[in-house]
Formats: C-alpha cells, structure tokens, sequence
C-alpha cells in the first residue's frame, strides 16, 4: 500500500486517540517508519557543526549537531515529549524524555557527552503517548497506557546516580485518573492539569485540577470538561494587554475542534471566556502564547492530511480575552505536519515531525510577518506529511542548548551556530 493511503488511517489515531485497540495499530506503524530511519551518528565526541546545510548526515540552518543518544540506548522502540530540568542547587541541566516504555533522564550538563542516567519504566503498560513537565524538583508524568495515572518522580534523585544507566521508582502516584493524553503544570499557582483524559470521566476528558501543595501527592480540586475533550493546553497566570484578566489563572485548550478560553482561577466555579473555531479545522492540536501574552501560537496536526497545507501555524490575537481574534496564518516551506511549539523571546521553536525542529523569527507578528530564520533536521529521509522524527522540543535551558525528542532516532542536543 501507498504511504500516503495508510498514513490517512493512522494519522487521526495517532494524534487524537486514546483507544486501545487503536494503539495496536499505531505501534505496527511506528516500528514501520524506525525501520526507515536513516543511521544516526553515536559516540559523538566533538560538536558537529552546521557547514553547507549540513551536520553530519542531518540537513540544518543555523544550529549545530552537539549530541545524539539513540532509542537502542535507552532500551526503547519509541520516542515522544521531552521536558527540561534545572537543578537551583548546583545549575546542572538535566532533559526528562518520554519513551514508549518509561520516562528516560539525562545528565546534560556536559552536553556534548550527555550521560544517560537511566529510566522510570510506565506505572502499566507501554504506549506511544507519554507526557512530562515538572514542579520544583519534582516531575509529573502521565501517559495513554490504562490506568497509568500520574507518576510523580523526585527530580532530586539524580544528583547521586553513582553506576548508570539505573531503574528508578516513582516517589508517589496519582490515581483517581486513568489515562491521560498530555499534562500541564503552571507553577506560579502550584497546580497540575491533567488532559485529554477518559471522554468519559467526570470531566468528559477535559481538565483535571491538582493541587500540588503536597508534591508527592496530589489532590482533586476540581475540573472542567463544558466544551469536551482537551488534546493539549496551556495554563498561565495573565499579564497582558486585557486589563480585566490581570492576575487571573487562564487556561486556553486545544479541544480537536476550537480553541477555548477559560478563567480558573475560582478552581470551583470556572468560567468560559471564548470559544474560538477557525477556517479549515484538521485537528485543533497544541499552542503557546507569546511572553506578553498578547497572541496564541497555534498548531492544527491535520490541516496539512486534510486540507492539503504547507505546514500551517495559526496565530490568534488575544487583546480581548472574551473575543479573540484569528490574526494571521502562517505557511512553512514544506508539507511536514506541525507538532508541539514553545514561544522563546521573540522566537518560536516549532517540533515539525519529518522537517525536523523550526525556529520562526516572530519579532513582526504584529504586522503579520513571521520567518523561519533556522531549522534542523533529525529525520533526514523526506519531509512527507507522516507521523515521523520530531515530536517535542524543550528550547529553555539557560545554557541555550536546545534538546529534542525524536520518534525514531532518540534523544538530540542542538546549539546555535557560531
């Protein structure tokens, strides 16, 4: 069968789906494109710089190869979300990347010989969908597997990792939830929200409240599901241009279908702001606002199948948090589908599956002009519209080393060129 046929078949259940007979079918797929994965390059001991479009075998503009450990490395068949840690005690950087059997932690403080420290193996069963962000020192993972519920791992554990790689245990375990797709940690109130959970929990699979005063365990302090099922979100604590929001706690969903706006700041009695559908709707995915918290970045994961896009980033105006506005689209220069973005300053870093991460210059998003001013490319083969290379990329190291989750070929460290 043509790619392209059976990629239509798997592109919804790999994005969107959370049903077990459905997960089968996606990890048959999945071990179809490692097996097409071109060789990557291990036991790296220099960096390897961006020269004539190239590091390496990996096409680039802009950022250097610095270091690369592969899935084999770390006992896993596949990758997915990555997160960062920074350790106040003694600054070093740690990456928390998600495996299809656990979550892998990573030593990167010398990032061009990153030490694969070892694994928190699922709380259940192994899945393709693994989610982790952090709070304090402590991580919070969740995942599709059944009843896996949130694990919660003390971060501070990987100060005295003497013999890696090593098998850790989780330090606490939520589980008044069962699955759940992503999770969202805003740490300026001290809670986690759990998403994309059972349709048919209490919340219809929208948003579960957790309240993190006691890190290791977690409480219910409510939820909110009124408009269904939430993919992915962002929560923030607002500072921008709508006055009658400052200081409220606002979370925006990705709800497969709109974006929605809602003030939970009253954890019992949160209120819809906005409802925000939009032209040519694939799969309302994953966004982030901008640091003034005046636009929200974007991604639909089904556009470019369905529609036919170039990569396409949505970009909504949010000065009226009651009535936001689609401000502008932007169209990147090829057909791989958008995954998870992160605002940086005046950057967004963009995970592109096949084309591998994006850096868009967002300085003129005001006037409508967005660039791609870099890239680089773990997933050499094409750039076809398919579920392949880049899944997540954590941009916010105070050393500026960039760290990526690759689906097929693992764990990578990216820097600026000079």
């Amino acid at each position: 069968m043509k790619r392209g046929l059976w990629f239509l078949t798997f592109i919804v259940i790999f994005g969107c789906s959370s049903d077990d007979n459905m997960e089968v079918e996606v990890d048959d797929q999945m071990e179809e494109q490692v097996e097409e994965t071109p060789p990557s390059e291990n036991n790296m001991t220099a960096i390897v710089p961006c020269e004539n479009g190239m590091a390496g075998i990996y096409p680039c503009n802009g950022y250097d190869l610095v270091a690369h450990i592969s899935l084999g490395e770390m006992s896993a068949e596949e990758g997915n979300d990555i997160w960062g840690w920074t350790d106040a005690e003694s600054g070093k950087e740690y990456a928390l990347m998600g495996l299809d059997n656990g979550t892998a932690f990573i030593d990167i403080s010398d990032a061009v010989k990153p030490i694969y420290l070892g694994k928190l193996p699922t709380a259940t069963s192994s899945s393709p969908w693994r989610d982790v962000k952090i709070y304090g020192d402590f991580a919070y993972i969740v995942s599709e597997a059944n009843g896996h519920g949130v694990q919660v791992f003390d971060l501070k554990k990987l100060r005295i990792v003497s013999n890696p790689p090593q098998v850790f245990s989780a330090d606490g375990r939520y589980t008044a939830l069962g699955n759940a797709h992503n999770i969202v940690i805003n740490e300026a109130s001290g809670f986690a929200y759990p998403v994309g959970t059972d349709r048919d929990d209490q919340f219809n699979g929208g948003v579960h409240f957790l309240n993190l005063e006691n890190p290791i365990a977690p409480a219910l302090a409510g939820g909110w599901g009124l408009n269904g099922y939430t993919h992915d979100a962002q929560v923030i604590t607002y500072n921008g241009p709508d006055n009658a929001y400052v200081g409220a706690e606002i979370f925006v969903g990705a709800n497969e279908d709109q974006v929605v706006v809602v003030d939970i700041s009253d954890k019992n009695a949160p209120v819809t702001l906005a409802n925000l559908p939009y032209p040519n709707i694939g799969y309302t995915h994953q966004g982030w606002f901008t640091e003034d918290h005046r636009y929200f970045i974007l991604g639909d994961e089904l556009d470019e199948v369905r529609q036919g896009f170039r990569t396409r980033t949505l970009i909504f105006d949010m000065l009226d948090l009651d009535n936001p506005v689609l401000h502008y689209t932007y169209l990147g220069p090829t057909n791989a589908i958008d995954h998870n973005g992160y605002v940086l300053g005046d950057e967004f870093f963009l995970a592109n599956y096949t084309a591998g991460v994006r850096v868009l210059d967002i300085t003129e998003i005001e006037g409508k002009t967005i660039i791609e001013k870099a890239f680089f490319d773990t997933y050499p083969a094409n750039n076809n519209t398919q579920f392949a290379g880049v899944w997540s990329v954590y941009p916010y190291f105070e050393s500026s080393n960039i760290i990526i989750s690759d689906i097929n070929s693992g764990f990578f460290i990216i820097q600026k060129s000079n």
